[in-house]
């Protein structure tokens, strides 16, 4: 007689937000994969039957998405198309209690540091042995590197602290035997990021040791690029520009997130810097690393900013000149330091101040866009996408900066790898260009 089998489970892992969640989302593939699941990733696979939702929590459009995706799921579920749905991640673990309530479809929630009971409720043991091998999502040539957990900062806005706790580093040798085993998969490109890149080794080298794990990096034979996202500009170890500048390995490329310009808005925010002193900081990289590609975020509709402290949020944004600029509007969280105050500047205001922000970055941009033309440079491609080969400079993190596009109708490319590309013709965000043979 034919005896039944029953179906293994097959895990769908959805991840949302920042690309610090993706790394944990990878994490958790890994160590479904060691305990021999079957697992995809932001897939619409029909066969999976687990639904795992790395939320954000970060501000409100991204607790919207959080929850919106869970009542898809929930929906789903109550139809029978899966059979568990777990909930992880930052908005799991700042609202948990209520979301458990709001939500009893979702089989279980966990917070952002639960990986060991999320894999033991779906009986899967924490397997340490897998702690540094990672598989990747992203396309193969490059590769996000998390150097620490949490923030020790007290910016008056962020809630990042409550959902991931205090500044933990992690140590150099780990680092260094993870991108060991990135570059033996075919990595090229490692993107350090934290909560707090510049805090880095404070609480267990007792010095920050950002400079000193760089070093350490770029030894690591394949990696070709590292690129460095998330500084905070107060305090920051200026011995970074000095590896930035020995070291080839090293992107001439900081992400510095400034949040604003206007001293009163800085103090308010809890910055710990002035205006004078960023703009010295800025100087200091501009001189230390010629070339240097300045990436930088901004925050608008702070409680109280007014016309006057806009406008020289302004100003600045001209005289600065960044490479790379983005913006968020402000986002009233509860148990912020800010909450207490009265989110006074409408939110039409809020798009506004955002919108004529980018204005002026994107004149800034498409000037500096069109000093690339005629100019032949090393280019990485990600991905073949419609028409064209997709890539980027030195001075281009994925996702969020410009690309270089190459017609696929007239030179072939292979991805995950370097080519030299003469640049023809610039847009303001884009950069299109010709192989060169």
């Amino acid at each position: 007689m034919k005896t039944k089998t029953l179906k293994s489970d097959k895990v769908n892992v959805i991840t949302l937000g920042c690309s610090k969640n993706l790394v944990d989302s990878e994490n958790l593939i890994t160590q479904l994969k060691g305990n021999d699941y079957e697992v995809v990733h932001d897939s619409n696979d029909p066969d999976a039957n687990v639904i795992i939702v790395n939320t954000c929590g970060f501000i409100d459009l991204a607790k919207e998405e959080s929850i919106k995706t869970i009542l898809e799921y929930a929906e789903v579920k109550k139809e029978g198309g899966i059979d568990k749905l777990y909930v992880t991640g930052c908005l799991s673990q700042r609202y948990k209690d209520n979301l458990e309530e709001e939500i009893p479809e979702v089989d279980a929630f966990f917070g952002t540091l639960e990986l060991p009971g999320l894999l033991a409720k779906l009986n899967a043991d924490y397997k340490h042995e897998l702690i540094g091998e990672r598989v990747t999502t992203t396309p193969q040539s490059y590769a996000y590197l998390k150097i620490s957990e949490g923030c020790n900062r007290t910016c008056s806005f962020c809630a990042i602290p409550l959902m991931r706790g205090k500044h933990i580093s992690r140590s150099i040798d780990s680092l260094v035997q993870e991108a060991k085993n990135l570059a033996r998969m075919g990595v090229k490109e490692l993107m350090l990021i934290a909560q707090e890149l510049t805090y880095y080794g404070l609480d267990i080298y007792k010095e920050r040791a950002l400079p000193q794990l760089l070093d350490a990096l770029a030894d690591v034979e394949g990696i070709e690029w590292i690129r460095l996202h998330y500084a905070y500009p107060s305090k920051f170890p200026e011995e970074v520009f000095d590896v930035m500048a020995r070291r080839k390995e090293i992107c001439n490329y900081l992400d510095m997130p400034l949040q604003h310009a206007s001293d009163t808005v800085l103090a308010r925010m809890r910055r710990q810097i002035t205006r004078e002193e960023t703009e010295a900081l800025v100087a200091t990289a501009r001189e230390k690393v010629p070339g240097l590609t300045l990436r930088t975020t901004l925050l608008v509709g702070y409680p109280g900013e007014t016309e006057a402290e806009f406008a020289e949020l302004c100003d600045f944004v001209k005289e600065m000149r960044f490479d790379r600029l983005g913006v968020f509007q402000y986002s009233h969280e509860e148990g912020t330091r800010a909450f207490d105050a009265p989110d006074d500047v409408p939110a039409e205001v809020k798009a506004q101040r955002a919108n004529r922000i980018m204005e002026i970055q994107q004149e800034i941009s498409y000037e500096k866009n069109q000093e690339w033309v005629g100019r032949t440079i090393p280019v990485l491609f990600d991905r073949k996408e419609g028409a064209f080969f997709v890539g980027r400079t030195e001075g281009d993190s994925p996702e969020v900066d410009n690309e270089v596009l190459v017609p696929a109708d007239k030179f072939f490319v292979r991805i995950n790898d370097f080519a030299q590309v003469t640049i023809t013709e610039a847009t303001e965000y884009d950069l299109f260009g010709e192989l060169v043979s």
